[in-house]
């Protein structure tokens, strides 16, 4: 079985503060993954992704890049990048604690956009990993991007990619809210159509260049495979085959 869990970007660093990882956080979220791997039921081929928080998307709204909005400054992009292997340094290292065989993905290296903004992220190099036994670790980033110059890749979007090219059976996503709210604050249990929360969903509340909980959503319906949203408490049960939080899955 194929797992997909993205770790957001806000759940493991402390967004409001640039280049800070949440170091008690990021712990509790690799043990989890340590716990679950090691365990003999739940995941077993598992690809981990995570978000930028307060290292790659500081940098990027310094710079003004998105997913949309480019650039050619060199420097720029490497500084981007540069922040993102730092936080992903951190992630392997705690998972690492938890004898969790992490290998990074570099997105960078192997990824472009074409004109039209159709993404190209080959998995070759990540079945790879799989079959050998490691878990491969991707994350937010800058890509080439035809007419632009370089572009951020979200973690939403890595995760889109990779549950199609690998024929995911489940996709997680951790956030820093048990689940999609109601107008009340009350977890939704489920998402089957955008319309079904269209009045309910906003962008997030700091700096965020990839799009909010409504583009998380409008993702996770495009794909095949179940998908859940959750906190970080919830780890541990979706990587035992639970589907905490509310789940997304089209009809």
């Amino acid at each position: 079985m194929t797992t997909v869990l993205k770790l957001g970007g806000s759940v493991i660093t402390e967004k409001d503060q640039a280049e800070t990882v949440d170091d008690v956080a990021l712990e509790r979220v690799a043990a989890a993954v340590g716990d679950a791997l090691a365990g003999d039921e739940g995941v077993t081929d598992l690809v981990l992704v995570h978000g930028a928080g307060s290292f790659g998307h500081h940098y990027a709204a310094h710079h003004g890049v998105s997913t949309t909005d480019g650039t050619h400054d060199a420097a720029a992009i490497r500084e981007i990048h540069s922040a993102m292997t730092t936080l992903n340094d951190a992630v392997l290292d705690a998972l690492a604690d938890y004898d969790v065989r992490g290998l990074p993905v570099q997105p960078l290296s192997s990824t472009s956009r074409d004109a039209e903004a159709m993404l190209d992220l080959p998995a070759t190099n990540v079945e790879r990993m799989l079959a050998e036994g490691f878990v491969p670790v991707l994350h937010g980033d800058m890509i080439a991007h035809d007419g632009k110059g370089a572009t951020v890749l979200s973690g939403d979007e890595i995760i889109h990619s990779m549950a199609r090219a690998l024929s995911a059976d489940r996709v997680g996503l951790c956030s820093t809210v048990p689940g999609v709210l109601d107008e009340d604050g009350a977890v939704i249990p489920s998402i089957s159509s955008f319309d079904d929360v269209d009045d309910v969903l906003g962008g997030s509340e700091a700096t965020d260049v990839t799009g909010g909980m409504a583009g998380k959503v409008r993702t996770l319906l495009s794909l095949s495979a179940p998908a859940s949203i959750f906190g970080a408490d919830d780890v541990s049960a979706f990587l035992a085959g639970e589907d905490p939080g509310t789940l997304v899955e089209s009809e």
